[in-house]
């Protein structure tokens, strides 16, 4: 099934207003929302919502509703978005993607890799991660940050895609690390990436819907655990990962749109975590919480 994107053609400002009520319409839904500029001279932006073709009559009529009283001339238009793989595509012609002392590089540039650098070699494949998105460079700040601040015995990374985020944690720090995704391709992805990387051994690769897996009581409570998913996930996840949370235990969420971070405080404050951060990178956030004081 093909992905499509919706959008309207505006100036900034109204880019930005239209922005906002997709996502008072939208933010809890699993639907990606973006501006994109077009013209700087001629101030032509677009704001886009994008969702797979068999959705379109319905999130069409509510992207229509949502701007209806504000910007009834605006013409919603739509673009059928090639099937693209997106992981091959974002490597061709990058360069390796630093993260405070992580290097995430492919393997043609290896020679990139400095002495003190924590190298992790990705190369383009089926599961999301490489670490040139901005959430899983956002990601590694924090974890190292972490690692930095406080005791960390164990973690887990929920959601680990290609790996990446869990090959990062146990390069940075001799703990048995979790890594669970609920798609066995991602898994399988991963676990190959971690020998790449020399650590597979160290980390045990799950495949696991939800919290429902006996791995995660096997494993926990976790010192920390990150989450690199979508806010709308995280925000219904929040009781049962603060339950698998040690005491004093961090958190760090990501996979999140800028306008989405105050549903995604609300949820983890309500668990009785404190918001200790947030880094900005391309319209998305990263976010660390503990437990106690952070």
């Amino acid at each position: 099934m093909s992905e499509i994107r919706l959008y309207v053609s505006t100036t900034e400002q109204n880019a930005n207003r239209v922005l906002d009520l997709l996502g008072f319409e939208f933010g809890e839904e699993d639907f990606a929302i973006a501006t994109t500029e077009v013209d700087e001279k001629a101030d032509i932006w677009e704001a886009s919502i994008y969702l797979m073709m068999e959705d379109e009559e319905a999130v069409r009529d509510r992207f229509a509703g949502a701007i209806a009283e504000e910007f009834a001339e605006l013409a919603i238009e739509r673009e059928v978005i090639p099937d693209i793989d997106w992981i091959a595509k974002s490597l061709e012609g990058l360069t390796p993607v630093r993260a405070g002392r992580f290097l995430v590089h492919g393997s043609h540039d290896r020679d990139k890799v400095q002495v003190h650098d924590i190298a992790i070699e990705i190369d383009a494949g089926q599961a999301f991660g490489t670490g040139h998105h901005g959430t899983t460079a956002g990601c590694l700040e924090v974890i190292e940050t972490v690692a930095r601040s406080r005791k960390v015995r164990n973690a887990l990374d929920l959601g680990t895609g290609s790996g990446v985020l869990a090959i990062a944690v146990r390069k940075l720090l001799p703990i048995p690390v979790l890594a669970t995704d609920i798609d066995p391709i991602a898994v399988r992805v991963a676990r190959d990436n971690a020998r790449r990387n020399k650590v597979v051994d160290a980390i045990d690769f799950r495949t696991a819907p939800g919290f429902h897996s006996t791995a995660f009581r096997e494993h926990g409570p976790f010192d920390l655990v990150i989450a690199n998913i979508l806010a709308r996930p995280l925000i219904k996840m929040a009781p049962q990962l603060v339950t698998h949370l040690a005491p004093n235990g961090s958190v760090i969420l990501s996979g999140i749109l800028a306008n989405q971070r105050w549903k995604v405080i609300a949820a983890y404050s309500g668990q009785g975590l404190s918001h200790v951060r947030t880094i900005w990178r391309n319209g998305w956030v990263t976010m660390h919480f503990t437990q106690g004081k952070g």
